[in-house]
């Protein structure tokens, strides 16, 4: 497996490795980490989530709040998987779909993944223009003008770098959170009913929008996205960096994901304590907003709803923005501009959205939200099934491929999804077309051709090899490490200054003798006055307390059961540690410095620096200053 991350070919990830999590602390790591998987889960609780969840609790009471529970676990799973892949390989989703597939099957997956983009920027936009029209009362029309424009308001959000825009979103989801606890306040549901919904369910005639909550919920262009975010973080292009990621991605997940879970429950929840139990099918977002004074007694109720709105919309704008560009760069390796990608999604979303509404009014947009969210979970078995075979492909992933049971729930989340898109393509012909034969004629073609694709897509991993990615980076590393030796210490010296530093260097000199078994010799050099006139003759009492101390040293240590020489020489400290080095023979030798800085080592010396430059073997350099000692910490570096 190669650790390495690629050359960033895609631009529209101008904020890879912008954000460092080297922090003290676990939380603080954490926090670090935290907010790719917020800025995915605002996708989880757009206006189209809102479409499908008002019209399930209307409709249907709380009895499809599992399937909820059931896209959340399964969204919780995939963007892990996503995350994963983007940390461990170094390349999206979009980017490995180019690396693996060929030209022509890369524009196929391309083509899928923009119609996605657009009818989740459809919900967007109409979630937007349905929440002024609400708040304001501007017509829906003009609302449409005013999307068109406040994407570049976002765009200038972007600019100011990832963190910021983080805590935008973060700010924007705090607001939806807040206002669905104020309606479940109000709406006062019957809890009971709530817990029985979490027991799987299906009245007649709930398919097609439960596949709708499922599209909602696991969208297919939050893998795109969350693929890339992750490599906004400055992690080690090593197993250990990596492995912490995708740790801490796996929380951020959870907690982002399952944060968009309560936001989802909670407007289901309200729908059906407000109109489920009082027998109104509610088929427009008006219908609810108009509905929820005169029901619940409170002018709030109907605010908080539109405010929640249009920052559901916003929020989900922004991360619709990065998405094209990630999706269009990934497969094509296409760079457009950032305003110009996003004046073309939102004209793709604008186009379908102004003619539903000059024709059908607000009840059109009702159906046309919904049925966005179906095209999206349509699209959804052409991101999955390609995530799952990348994240499981060991020449890809190496020791962070999928393990045997997290296979077998990708899979089967694979099949569940595939399976009700199936059921619902054919009632959706059924009741289109009737069992006619014409209608046959046109269908069976298109049904054929994608379903060959996705067959193409979903065995041929298990009958041919996987394509290695090259990262496109060349480095020595792996001849550096195929000379990488062990090293075996037999005769450590240890130069000791006779102070109180001497216990952290002695400290850190028995640990390793300890670990090699090696022989210990401890080294003092005499520099009084004296020396240097009569050199080793010179008997002062500072030289006889030196060598006293040494020798006492070395009976203590040996009680440590270590083999230990003394040696006591005489001069110049620097000069007469080299010798030392150079007669006794040592493999390594270990040393205290000071810590003194500029004027320190002028009027104390620089003994350190002096010796290593003399010397061949390693150096081991123990801090021992004041402060060091107070709070002992290992400190040490070999040069």
């Amino acid at each position: 497996m190669n650790l390495s991350n690629p050359v960033n070919e895609n631009n529209s990830d101008q904020y890879e490795g912008t954000v460092s999590v080297k922090k003290r602390g676990w939380f603080r790591r954490l926090f670090a980490f935290a907010g790719p998987a917020y800025l995915v889960s605002v996708g989880y609780m757009d206006p189209g989530n809102w479409a499908t969840d008002i019209e399930g609790g209307s409709r249907f009471g709380y009895t499809l709040i599992w399937v909820l529970l059931m896209s959340n676990l399964m969204a919780v799973l995939l963007q892990t998987l996503s995350a994963r892949l983007g940390i461990v390989t170094g390349y999206d989703l979009a980017q490995g779909c180019r690396k693996e597939y060929s030209k022509r099957l890369s524009v196929f997956l391309w083509l899928l993944a923009e119609i996605a983009i657009a009818a989740c920027d459809l919900a967007e936009v109409l979630g937007t223009i349905i929440g002024l029209n609400l708040l304001f009362g501007l017509p829906l029309l003009w609302g449409c003008l005013i999307t068109a424009f406040d994407t570049f308001l976002l765009l200038a959000i972007q600019r100011l770098g990832v963190r910021k825009m983080e805590a935008f979103i973060v700010m924007l989801v705090s607001t939806i959170g807040l206002s669905f606890l104020v309606e479940i306040f109000f709406a006062q549901p019957e809890w009971h009913g709530v817990v029985s919904g979490f027991f799987p369910q299906l009245p007649n005639s709930a398919l097609f929008v439960a596949i709708g909550i499922i599209g909602a919920t696991v969208m297919p262009h939050n893998l795109y996205l969350h693929s890339s975010l992750v490599q906004t973080r400055n992690i080690s292009n090593t197993y250990t960096g990596k492995s912490e990621a995708c740790k801490f991605n796996l929380i951020d997940s959870a907690i982002a994901l399952n944060g968009a879970f309560f936001v989802n429950a909670a407007i289901l929840i309200v729908a059906a304590a407000v109109f489920y139990s009082r027998g109104i099918v509610v088929t427009e977002i008006q219908q609810a907003h108009h509905l929820l004074e005169p029901i619940l007694g409170t002018k709030i109720a109907p605010v908080v709803f539109g405010v929640a709105l249009v920052a559901a919309g916003q929020s989900s704008t922004l991360t619709g923005t990065i998405s094209g560009q990630i999706v269009m760069e990934g497969f094509l390796n296409i760079k457009l501009l950032p305003w110009l990608r996003r004046l073309i999604t939102r004209g793709l979303a604008l186009l379908p959205a102004v003619i539903v509404i000059a024709l059908y009014g607000s009840e059109g947009t009702f159906k046309l939200l919904i049925f966005s969210q179906v095209v999206l979970s349509l699209q959804l078995p052409f991101a999955i099934i390609p995530l799952v075979h990348f994240t499981s492909d060991k020449k890809k992933m190496g020791n962070f491929a999928n393990a045997l049971w997290v296979k077998i729930l990708a899979w089967l989340t694979a099949i569940i999804i595939i399976a009700l898109n199936f059921k619902l393509l054919l009632d959706a012909v059924v009741e289109w077309g009737g069992s006619t034969t014409w209608s046959w004629f046109f269908v069976a073609p298109i049904f054929l051709a994608v379903g060959l694709v996705l067959g193409y897509l979903t065995f041929s991993p298990f009958f041919r090899e996987g394509k290695t990615w090259d990262t496109g980076i060349s480095t020595t590393s792996k001849d550096v490490a195929s000379r990488i030796q062990t090293k075996k210490y037999k005769n450590i010296g240890v130069a000791l200054e006779h102070g109180e530093g001497d216990s952290i260097v002695i400290s850190e000199a028995l640990t390793l003798a300890k670990m090699h078994d090696a022989k210990l010799g401890l080294i003092h050099i005499v520099d009084t006055p004296g020396t240097l006139i009569h050199g080793s003759n010179e008997e002062s009492l500072h030289s006889r307390e030196d060598r006293a101390y040494i020798e006492e040293l070395a009976r203590e240590i040996e009680e440590y059961d270590l083999a230990v020489e003394t040696t006591i020489r005489y001069g110049n400290p620097s000069e007469e540690i080299v010798k030392s080095v150079e007669e006794e023979s040592y493999d390594l030798l270990i040393l205290g410095s000071h810590g003194h800085q500029t004027f320190g080592d002028i009027i104390f010396g620089q003994t350190v620096d002096s010796v290593r430059h003399s010397i061949k073997i390693p150096i081991m350099v123990v801090r021992t200053s004041h402060s060091y000692r107070e709070k002992p910490q290992r400190g040490n570096k070999t040069a």
